[in-house]
């Protein structure tokens, strides 16, 4: 297991880092916007499963290898950011009909906005950095057992980030629900929803490799 100390530190690095506002705080302003407190919070689970993916990707090994590979990041990097400008597109075109969703969600929104966002984590070429260059300095190596190692600090960023992003979802949601009142006002929220989105996707998309990816997290 990872001894405490690390785990502690860990911790500490991930809070400060989670703390600056970057692409996944925009993702999840952006969804909170368009679709409210649910959708946002919603969205943020849904991410938090994508990145859980890349962690047990990092934990086997095969985090390294789509880091290092340019053709590897590049088409993930692409794909991540495509998905987004999707989304962010699907939400102008759709803000007026959402304007008024504040009934109970049926389930097949709730599996459509829980993939949409784990599609956005799955693909975030910053976390698989992020994850690939920071996890393996909190391993203690001689205690053996990396994979499980590597799997506990991941859970531990991700349990910081599910706080912190449900944090800013309600934020964002309650902001939308106070201009649920106009509907003028709420197609106008979903639309800078749907802005923001769209301007992330095509920020990912123009960023370099690892080191010129946008900062915050």
């Amino acid at each position: 297991m990872v001894p405490l100390s690390n785990v502690l530190a860990f911790a500490l690095a991930s809070a400060v880092l989670i703390a600056v506002p970057g692409p996944r705080v925009l993702f999840v302003v952006g969804r909170s916007l368009a679709l409210g407190r649910r959708g946002g919070l919603l969205s943020v689970l849904g991410n938090a499963l994508g990145e859980l993916l890349q962690v047990a990707a990092v934990a086997l090994g095969l985090g390294v290898v789509l880091a290092q590979s340019t053709v590897l990041f590049t088409v993930v990097k692409f794909a991540g950011a495509a998905y987004l400008v999707y989304l962010g597109v699907q939400a102008i075109r759709h803000r007026g009909g959402r304007a008024a969703a504040s009934g109970p969600a049926r389930s097949s929104s709730v599996r459509r906005v829980l993939q949409e966002a784990f599609i956005v984590g799955a693909t975030n070429p910053k976390s698989v950095v992020f994850f690939v260059a920071v996890l393996p300095q909190f391993v203690d190596y001689p205690a053996g057992a990396i994979p499980l190692q590597l799997a506990t600090l991941g859970a531990v960023f991700l349990l910081i980030a599910l706080v912190s992003d449900s944090a800013w979802a309600l934020a964002a949601g309650t902001a939308r629900h106070w201009f649920a009142r106009s509907p003028r006002r709420i197609a106008a929220l979903g639309t800078t929803g749907g802005i923001m989105m769209v301007a992330l996707g095509g920020t990912l998309a123009l960023a370099g490799q690892a080191g010129e990816l946008p900062a915050g997290k």
